[in-house]
């Protein structure tokens, strides 16, 4: 194996200068494209070449410092609708606006700092790049998903959420596998192509090149084997299940004197005639603009329409308990029978930082919410199946959709499909919506369930268990759609195991590391 010198190639300085930065910048540039609504995956599987051109010959500071100025670009250009969220619900001035977006960019850009420092490090060592950087990649970005309760928001996978055969990978790695693979790929070019190496090594060029292809050849064929398997399926048992988008304004989502409108928005949806009546109506987070359990003349209005209409509802809406004598809030769904009755209610377990409550409010009480709303909400007691006939669903509200361990619970408590129900009408036209969008469709593919989305302003679909999106409507537009979720009845190994091989790309990194001291002292005993 080719050794990798730690020192300047092909006449680069080992100092930072304005080019090692351009390049950085350039890959930011590259990953903000990734994504959408924007953006293509295609790019992302060469956003990380101007990067790691820039780490040749640099110390680990110099890298880290690359690795900053591409990971604060790319988080600026994919986390820029946080200014407006703060701006047009947490009415806050643009400045501060601004400030909270771009410190929010910072936090995630460190991870993209360590790895890039890391990665000029290991550069310098006979290790296989095109490994040890796909590894450092994913232990962080593993890391970045659940520190300081996690934020995975457009982890590098997520940009292959339209490439159907590569994320089949996801049923036994999840999106960290998709993220170690795009990554890998980067680094095979990146040691193929820019690194210098003797006549005697292009065999070993060869062979690399001829493995890497190799590989994505299997990989592809068992994406299209799953895809195959999955439309075999087709006679699988199912049932029509209605998606409603009522498309209700944010800015008068909670007066009172609209209250009735609202729900007469979401009742036209429900009664609207269809060849094959549903089963099962949804109604997206918080539709119903008050607390449902109160017995008033609004929840009779519902009841009325869920008699009716002679289906299953699943509506969500805030609710409340009393506990010790003081009241703690929910964001909740309300699952009701073809009768009206309540069968099941699901309380949000993973709540937004400063969107449902507000993190060491004890150390910080100056601190408020950055969007409105009455106190903290409570968290619910865990990721448990509401049963609907013979049926489970299980419910993801609002960004619990992006974490891949909500999907996972109720698919080992035996839930036949998952319903997200989300209110996207704070992200405005922004690529937020795209975004969140992208990343439920891997908890389809990890757990091989359909999903089924209904969001207030859109984006609402039906994701079915290959990860394909069918009858996605547009935002901002007043729709129904009634659509078939099947039931697959098939585990998966990420179900069962989860990220064993997150785990098992940590022990790789810690073993890197073990392994360059060994290698120092022996070739200074040969130096001797």
């Amino acid at each position: 194996m080719s050794k990798i010198l730690r020192k300047p190639e092909g006449g680069r300085s080992s100092r930072l200068d304005s080019f090692d930065l351009l390049l950085a910048l350039g890959s930011g540039v590259l990953l903000i494209f990734s994504f959408p609504k924007f953006g293509t995956g295609l790019v992302a599987w060469i956003s990380l070449l101007p990067l790691l051109y820039s780490l040749r010959g640099k110390n680990a500071s110099h890298g880290f410092l690359l690795g900053l100025a591409t990971g604060i670009t790319s988080q600026i250009g994919v986390m820029y609708w946080i200014t407006y969220v703060v701006v047009n619900y947490g009415y806050l001035p643009y400045p501060v606006g601004i400030a909270a977006m771009l410190l929010l960019s910072g936090y995630l850009g460190l991870f993209t700092g360590v790895f890039a420092a890391a990665a000029a490090y290991l550069l310098g060592w006979r290790l296989p790049f095109c490994l040890t950087a796909p590894v450092l990649w994913t232990v962080l970005e593993f890391g970045k998903s659940h520190l300081l309760t996690g934020f995975p928001w457009e982890n590098l996978g997520y940009s292959q959420y339209l490439n159907s055969p590569i994320l089949q990978i996801a049923d036994v790695a999840g999106v960290y596998g998709v993220s170690f693979l795009i990554v890998f790929v980067n680094a095979l070019i990146f040691e193929v192509v820019f690194i210098n190496q003797g006549k005697e090594e292009r065999k070993e060029r060869v062979v690399k090149i001829i493995a890497v292809l190799g590989i994505m050849v299997l990989l592809f064929g068992y994406g299209l084997m799953r895809l195959k398997e999955i439309d075999r399926a087709a006679s699988a048992p199912s049932m029509t299940v209605r998606i409603t988008q009522g498309n209700v304004d944010q800015s008068i989502k909670w007066n009172p004197a609209y209250q009735l409108k609202t729900i007469a928005a979401y009742a036209a949806l429900s009664r609207s005639e269809a060849v094959t009546e549903p089963a099962l109506i949804v109604w997206p987070e918080t539709a119903y603009p008050a607390f449902f359990q109160d017995v008033n003349d609004l929840q009779r209005e519902v009841v009325g329409l869920v008699k009716d209409k002679a289906a299953w509802f699943l509506i969500g809406s805030p609710a409340y308990t009393t506990q010790s004598g003081e009241t703690v809030l929910f964001n909740s769904a309300f699952l009701l029978t073809p009768e009206g009755a309540i069968a099941g209610r699901y309380d949000k377990v993973h709540l937004v930082p400063y969107g449902e409550y507000v993190p060491l409010r004890k150390f910080f009480p100056f601190v408020n919410k950055l969007v409105a709303g009455i106190g903290d909400f409570g968290v619910g007691p865990g990721y448990y199946p509401l049963t609907m006939n013979s049926r489970r669903l299980g419910v993801l509200i609002c960004y619990e959709g992006i974490f891949p361990a909500a999907a996972r619970d109720y698919k080992r408590r035996g839930a036949d499909f998952l319903v997200n129900i989300t209110n996207d009408a704070w992200f405005g036209s922004t690529s937020a919506p795209y975004q969140h969008l992208s990343m439920t469709v891997f908890r389809a593919v990890e757990n091989r369930l359909d999903v089924v989305r209904a969001a207030n302003t859109g984006i609402s679909a039906r994701i079915d268990a290959a990860g394909r999106i069918d009858g996605r409507t547009e935002l901002f537009q007043t729709a129904f759609q009634d659509i078939k979720v099947q039931f697959y009845n098939k585990g998966t190994f990420y179900a069962v195991w989860g990220d064993l091989f997150v785990y098992l790309c940590i022990i790789a990194a810690v073993l890197f590391f073990m392994i360059i001291p060994i290698r120092r002292k022996r070739d200074a005993g040969r130096d001797k």
